[in-house]
């Protein structure tokens, strides 16, 4: 299973390939800088829960569905309270959408 959906990528980018490697980057930028402040517990709750609606939104916008459902899992766990946050599966869903940013550079 592919981590980005290439025809989500295109619906969002308009088939534009600069466009939609322009949004990759910028997908890829924001996991990195997010996913370590939503995995840090240190972070109140509902700061982590708008952090976890960005990374979802973000998502969104480049075809990551797994990275989507993950980050909507969390944000919901971190906004009610209740269960735990599924941490460390955003954070290899992530790994692998970043994987598959890095393989389609190369």
């Amino acid at each position: 299973m592919q981590a980005i959906d290439p025809a989500e990528l295109d619906a969002q980018t308009g088939g534009d390939a600069e466009l939609a490697r322009e949004v990759l980057d910028l997908f890829a930028g924001q996991c990195r800088s997010i996913l370590p402040r939503l995995a840090d517990p240190a972070v109140p709750r509902d700061a982590r829960a708008d952090l976890a609606h960005t990374l979802k939104g973000s998502a969104a916008g480049v075809g990551a569905v797994r990275v989507r459902a993950l980050a909507d899992a969390a944000e919901a766990r971190l906004r009610d309270g209740t269960g735990p946050v599924p941490v460390d599966d955003l954070a290899d869903a992530v790994a692998q959408a970043l994987a598959e940013i890095a393989e389609a550079r190369a």
